[in-house]
């Protein structure tokens, strides 16, 4: 079993940067693999970032590519969300999520364990 927790978010300008965290409770954190989804008000959740258990392989989505970086501190039980250059259409609730596989997931069904978000508004 694994426990989430986001924190970092808040309300910012355009262009500005935050640095989302999610802290995880657990044994064997280093074994997860890590993402991170978003969802908008009348949108899906979707794909933002993932990071594989070795923290050596990486997933972004086009939409942040260049701008967010993931990362994860295993002796933390941490990963997080470095977001830059942030606009206002990554407004949205931001989840954590953890799974116990190789792979790096897309898909929000390649999820077993979750946060309970944390928000985020850029301001145009």
């Amino acid at each position: 079993q694994v426990q989430l927790v986001e924190s970092g978010g808040g309300l910012v300008q355009t262009g500005a940067s935050l640095r989302l965290s999610c802290a995880a409770s657990g044994r064997a954190f280093s074994t997860y693999t890590m993402g991170w989804f978003r969802q908008a008000p009348g949108k899906e959740r979707e794909f933002v970032s993932a990071v594989s258990w070795s923290g050596g392989s990486t997933a972004y989505a086009d939409s942040v590519k260049g701008r967010f970086t993931i990362s994860r501190e295993d002796a933390k039980n941490t990963v997080y969300l470095q977001m830059n250059s942030l606009k206002p259409e990554d407004t949205a609730v931001y989840y954590c999520a953890a799974e116990w596989t190789s792979g790096l997931g897309r898909r929000h069904w390649d999820y077993t364990y979750w946060g309970q978000g944390i928000q985020v508004t850029v301001s145009s």
